[in-house]
């Protein structure tokens, strides 16, 4: 039986790396339309204003992230 390719739940917007649903035509932060399924990691940012992560990475609304966006 042949190894199962599982595909990832969401993909990255490249602009802004926010995490959306397969099927979003508009990234909901941002905007844009360019997308891709080529990424890495998750961080989920609750409140900006209070996290340091968020700082560095120039985050500010709350939401799922991906670390790497290639």
């Amino acid at each position: 039986m042949p190894a199962r390719i599982r595909r990832k739940p969401f993909k990255a917007c490249r602009k802004c790396k926010a995490l959306v649903e397969r099927d979003a035509e508009e990234c909901p932060i941002c905007k844009s339309r360019d997308f891709t399924e080529d990424w890495e990691g998750v961080i989920i940012i609750v409140d900006p204003s209070k996290s340091e992560v968020a700082k560095v990475l120039n985050i500010q609304v709350p939401g799922r992230y991906a670390i790497k966006v290639r």
